[in-house]
């Protein structure tokens, strides 16, 4: 493995939830600055490869490897992979009554600070930092005192995600159906923010069911999933083949 540009190796996957297959000989690499489209029709196993990666309890690995930055990762809690750089944006982010976005991002913020021995910061100190990303994103500081994702928007809610992504500067962030319920001015909006927050060391994999989203984020690789398999992958001409011809003819 070429440890200067492969951030993500997936090498022969098998994975298993209640006794039942999944993820079938799943094989997969993303280096750094690549953008990689996972599409495929409902119950494909999309979602699924996303909680995997991200290190969800209730499944089981049958078979295979997860490499992150060399290294393997299917023994580490979600904490752990998070902290070394995985950020994974939910389809449907949940809401935390009780808790405001200032403190639930201070929190995630400063764990991270802490796993890698550098001094967490005040409240003072941190909202600093955090004005700046919400000036990034052209969000207004009223949205800090907000309870996370309570009475939020389609829209909010994911630009609450994007907003963490680019707090904790993840490495590599998997985008889980990020435009579902968006119209299509928050959707190009979206796009514009992780656009933005791309760069040569970091990459992204989307996770979609439509064309649309790639109008404005433009993958790199795309792959088709069926039945817990990736079956065909290409450049971002493929993703424009399904759009027209649908997934029946793979």
């Amino acid at each position: 493995m070429n440890l200067n540009s492969s951030l993500l190796e997936i090498k022969d996957l098998e994975v298993s939830i209640n006794n039942n297959r999944i993820l079938r000989n799943l094989n997969l690499k993303v280096n750094k600055g690549e953008i990689h489209a996972i599409m495929g029709p409902n119950g494909s196993g999309k979602s699924t490869f996303s909680k995997v990666l991200t290190g969800h309890p209730a499944y089981v690995i049958l078979n295979g490897n997860i490499f992150f930055k060399g290294f393997s990762i299917i023994n580490l809690s979600p904490e752990e992979r998070s902290h070394l750089g995985l950020f994974l944006a939910f389809q449907y982010p949940i809401e935390i009554p009780g808790v405001s976005n200032e403190d639930f991002l201070r929190i995630a913020y400063n764990s991270k600070q802490k796993f890698y021995n550098k001094p967490e910061l005040d409240p003072i100190k941190f909202l600093l930092i955090l004005k700046e990303k919400l000036n990034l994103l052209n969000m207004s500081p009223l949205f800090l005192k907000r309870n996370v994702n309570e009475g939020f928007s389609g829209g909010e809610k994911k630009r609450n995600e994007i907003l963490q992504m680019i707090l904790l500067d993840s490495e590599l962030s998997i985008l889980d159906e990020t435009d579902s319920g968006l119209d299509i001015d928050a959707l190009k909006t979206i796009s514009t923010e992780i656009n933005n927050f791309m760069n040569s060391n970091k990459s992204i994999i989307l996770i979609t069911h439509y064309y649309r989203l790639l109008d404005y984020i433009v993958p790199t690789h795309v792959h088709i999933m069926q039945n817990g398999k990736i079956i065909k992958t290409g450049s971002a001409d493929l993703a424009k083949e399904i759009e027209y011809k649908g997934y029946e003819w793979l």
